[in-house]
Parts: structure tokens; sequence; C-alpha cells
């Protein structure tokens, strides 16, 4: 630290005269005694900042969190809607370019958090569904507002199966904002065509799959509680329905507080900066993630989305949506659960067979274009798959 020591403004000779009170103080010590208050002012300061980087719930727990909550949610106020960007420094930040006509009205106070589904509204819905019938499984598909080709891909093939093994499935995608007014007027064209969209306030972004996660769980509890399974499911998979189904028909397979996949045991936490799915030790610092099931197609009893609601209020937000899941499992004490036949739940394949792709439930595909050629051929064939 830069030495400070100077004269006083009395002069360069000091020549202020003193007092010989004993309870006078030489001006010398109290310089002294100012250089050591200070320096101990800023050793404290420096000393609670460390703490704060090293253990996240004494920041959780201050009273400073606080003020800076009340600041936040006061910059919010002007500027939703809301949406977590997950950064190191920043793990709140609002999407600033969604246009004034589709801002849902201000949330005075954010609830918990800002992936707390409970936050957000839903501003396009596909009415009661639910209301008079019981599906057996649910397929909900998150999806870019933009990406009507992969939407379309899916109805003509797995989204449009509706009875399989005599048992009701419905497919429904959800989306965040759109882009502008002219987009949010075609979705609204597109749901009056098909009445299968779920929109929601939240700016859609890589960053925020978490939010778009958990408010396909609040939908569930809150529109369709009724129903046996659902299955989160990407818009870029090649779904064996009739497949999922006769799983989730054989015996011993539990009607609650299961979730299965393709299961992921201790998975380290990606910190290199560079990374896609970069997560910062601020927003989670466990070195390895708990088990979870991928996140490009996991099937959960229709128990656990409000158990996962109401658990996340607990759980801080990052941006690796199934691993969030799987914490939000792990927080209620339970774990998924490895499929019957774990080699259904497949993630990518070279080249495509008509017999493999028979025997399978999932695969990551490149095209909306190669779902529906491999949809075709598998189905249109008459002869026997292998």
């Amino acid at each position: 630290m830069e030495d400070r020591e100077g004269k006083g403004p009395s002069g360069n000779n000091g020549l202020r005269q003193h007092t010989t009170s004993p309870h006078h103080v030489p001006p010398k010590k109290i310089q002294s005694w100012f250089r050591f208050l200070l320096l101990l002012c800023v050793a404290i300061f420096f000393l609670c900042y460390v703490h704060s980087m090293q253990f996240p719930s004494w920041w959780e727990n201050s009273l400073l969190r606080e003020h800076y909550q009340r600041f936040m949610n006061h910059t919010y106020q002007a500027k939703l809607p809301p949406s977590y960007q997950v950064h190191p420094k920043h793990l709140f930040k609002v999407n600033e370019e969604v246009p004034k006509t589709t801002v849902a009205p201000v949330i005075a106070e954010l609830q918990y958090h800002q992936a707390y589904p409970r936050n957000y509204r839903f501003i396009m819905d596909v009415g009661d569904v639910c209301k008079n019938n019981t599906p057996f499984l649910m397929l909900i598909v998150p999806v870019a507002p933009g990406n009507v080709e992969a939407r379309d891909a899916i109805r003509h093939t797995w989204g449009k199966e509706n009875l399989v093994q005599g048992q009701m499935v419905q497919t429904f995608f959800m989306l965040g904002l759109a882009g502008g007014a002219v987009q949010q007027q075609k979705l609204h064209q597109e749901n009056e065509l098909h009445h299968d969209l779920i929109q929601s306030n939240f700016a859609d972004t890589y960053l925020n799959l978490t939010i778009k996660t958990m408010v396909i769980m609040e939908w569930l509890a809150t529109r369709c509680p009724t129903a046996n399974y659902a299955m989160k499911v990407d818009s870029d998979m090649f779904l064996n329905i009739n497949n999922l189904v006769l799983m989730l028909q054989r015996p011993g397979i539990p009607k609650t507080n299961y979730l299965t996949g393709m299961i992921m045991w201790d998975i380290p936490v990606i910190r290199n900066k560079n990374s896609k799915w970069y997560v910062p030790v601020e927003l989670y610092p466990n070195p390895k993630y708990p088990t979870y099931a991928l996140g490009m197609g996991y099937v959960f009893s229709n128990d656990l989305p409000p158990k996962f609601v109401e658990i996340s209020k607990t759980i801080k937000p990052f941006n690796i949506e199934d691993a969030y899941i799987g914490m939000c499992m792990s927080k209620l004490g339970l774990s998924p659960t490895p499929p019957p036949d774990s080699s259904q739940f497949r993630a990518y394949n070279t080249h495509y067979n008509r017999c493999e792709y028979s025997r399978i439930i999932t695969y990551i595909l490149s095209s909306p274009q190669q779902l529906v050629n491999y949809w075709v051929d598998l189905k249109s064939n008459p002869g026997p798959p292998c």
C-alpha cells in the first residue's frame, strides 16, 4: 500500500503548539492510529469478500444480499419480462430485446429466484385438454418460437400418434417469448391451426432452458395433473412412441416418484469458460452433478412436477436444465431409475438402420427432414424391420 504519511495542515515544520495536558495525544500518534484503523477496515472488507466467494451460504443469508435483491427487483420493474442469463458475475439479467408489445405485467417482487416457474404466466395455452380426459402420457417439447420446421416434422411423425397400445398420448410444444410482434402473430395463427402451442413470458434463450423446463413442470402440475406419465423430449429427437408406451406398461414400472431415461452418473461440472456447458462456481459450487437423466428425453411419473416446483424454491438455479432436475430429485430424496432396457435410450447414431430404429426409444437427429425420412421408412415399409 502506498505510504501516505506526510506533513500536516499546519506546515512542514509542525509549528502548531501542543498543550501539556495528560489527555493530549500527539498528532503523530493520531496519524498512526488512523492508518491502523484504515488498514483494519480494508482487511475486514477483503476477508468478507473472500468469505462470500468461498461460502455462498453466507452470501445467501447476509443483509447485503437482501439489499442487492431489492435493487435488482427494482431494476426488473423497469425491464420485464424477467429472465436469468447465467454469467459468472451476474446471476440475474433481463432480456432487453423483447418488444414492449409482448411484455407481461410488472412483477413487483420476484418469488424465490428467476427459475421459479410461478414468476411467469402463460400467454398462450391449449385450454383444458385434461379436464375431460386422462392421458396416459403427455409429451412436452421445448422448442424455439421460430423453429416451425421442427414442430411440423414432429406433427407429421411421432407427434401425431394419439392412441398408442390402447393408451391416450398427447403432444404439446413449450415456447418462450417470440422475437417480435410479427412472429408472435404467426404463432397465434399456427396455434389456431394445430392447437398445440403453450407459451410463457420468459425470454426464450439457450441459457434459460432451466426456466423453460420448470415452466413445463408448472404446466403439468396445474393444467394436467391427471396424466399418468409425462416426458420432456427435445425437438431434434426421433421418438419411437410405441416402444415408449410398451416400456411404461411393463409390470413393475413405478407409478410414482419415477424418472428414467439415459442416466448420467458422476458427471463433472465444466469450469471451462469457453464451453457451451460452462457453469461458474457461484451458481453451482459442487465439482460433480447429482445423478440425472440426459435432457434429450426423460420420462417421469406425473406426480413429480408439483414436487419439482415446490422443491425448486430451495435450489439456486443454474443453466444445465437436466442436471437441475437431477438436483430436484436429490433434494426430494429420490434418484432417477435406469430403464428396463438401457439400450433403448440412445444419443447419436452415425447412420440409419431400420432394424435398430424399430428397437430403440430415442435417438438425436441432425435435421427435421431426417426425422420425416426415417419415420416414413420405418412406418411405410411393408416388410419386417429386422
